[in-house]
């Protein structure tokens, strides 16, 4: 067929967006934000409550690293997901998932993914309440996430305004330097590994956050620091400059990854798989904010002539790429 477009070649969010356009036609009252927009979309269920909803696919060969046991599989399947909710200040209420086996996966090795998956729903207080099983011919999860939101609490990507400060929970690059230390065959700390292998959903941060009335937006981290802020830029029509010297980076990524200040830096900004919160704070409420939980301030919200830049520890100021965790071809 001449002039045809493989998924290759535009990329993952390319590609959301050409979808979201055929999905997101108006027709539908109660959908208050719709496919391709935000982390989760945002169902209109009560007086004061919102269903926010969101779904997400990973497969053998591209998200689960070798070294992962089966509980940390299905671990792994939940957290993405839930990782979402909370990043809309929501409570989970519940978790789905599709799982497609070979037709001679051992029955232990499901089992084992579905008690990671459980625990996982557990440990952000909600749980697994159905699904469906199908063969495959490579082992592929697609998990659904459930959660609820008070109106006046819903967090969601757009509300940054000039002058905000910028705040991350944890360490940033933790899972990209433990995923390179696999691929290197680099022996590392737990405080890494566990990081790539069994990311723990900021659930309760998210929701004392969002009961604070400090944050004026939010998304995870799940991509990469610097796709998630290009992504908040291009939504709020805005920039960031963020300052090396306030990127939270473990102390372990150092002592066994790299010594290189500036690889330190390119795993803080350009490698996903944390599943951290970006959040904008007004700067008259960052100890309501703190109060919240721990952050870390690592910049500020500019206009958007300026861009997205990264002030170097040396006095430098560079900008920040748009590269990250991506998918088809990106």
């Amino acid at each position: 067929m001449t002039g045809s477009t493989p998924v290759s070649e535009i990329g993952e969010r390319s590609l959301i967006k050409r979808l979201s356009g055929i999905f997101n036609n108006g027709c539908n009252p109660d959908v208050r934000i719709g496919s391709g927009t935000d982390d989760c979309a945002v169902v209109d269920i009560s007086g004061d409550e919102y269903l926010v909803v969101t779904t997400d696919m990973l497969h053998r060969k591209t998200d689960f690293p070798l070294q992962m046991t089966p509980w940390q599989i299905g671990w792994m399947s939940a957290a993405v997901n839930l990782s979402d909710v909370a990043s809309m200040g929501a409570r989970p209420i519940g978790f789905l998932s599709a799982m497609g086996f070979s037709k001679d996966t051992d029955i232990s090795f499901v089992e084992e993914i579905s008690r990671g998956m459980d625990d996982c729903a557990k440990f952000c207080g909600t749980s697994v309440i159905g699904g469906d099983i199908d063969t495959h011919d490579e082992l592929t999860i697609t998990g659904t996430a459930l959660g609820k939101v008070k109106k006046s609490e819903l967090l969601t990507r757009k509300g940054v305004r000039i002058g905000d400060k910028v705040c991350v929970t944890g360490f940033a690059g933790s899972a990209g330097a433990a995923l390179h230390a696999i691929e290197k065959n680099i022996t590392i700390p737990g405080s890494l590994l566990n990081k790539l292998l069994t990311p723990i959903p900021c659930v309760n941060e998210a929701m004392k956050l969002a009961s604070s009335g400090a944050v004026t937006c939010m998304m995870d981290t799940s991509d990469g620091l610097a796709m998630s802020l290009h992504d908040l830029a291009d939504i709020n029509g805005v920039g960031f400059r963020i300052y090396e010297s306030m990127l939270p980076v473990h102390e372990d990524l150092g002592n066994y990854v790299t010594s290189d200040p500036d690889e330190q830096t390119d795993f803080a900004l350009y490698t996903g798989g944390d599943f951290e919160l970006l959040f904008t704070v007004s700067p008259d409420k960052l100890e309501e904010a703190r109060a919240a939980c721990n952050l870390s301030i690592i910049g500020e919200v500019v206009e958007q002539t300026v861009g997205i830049r990264i002030e170097r520890k040396e006095g430098t100021d560079l900008s920040i790429n748009r590269k990250g965790y991506l998918q088809l071809g990106d």
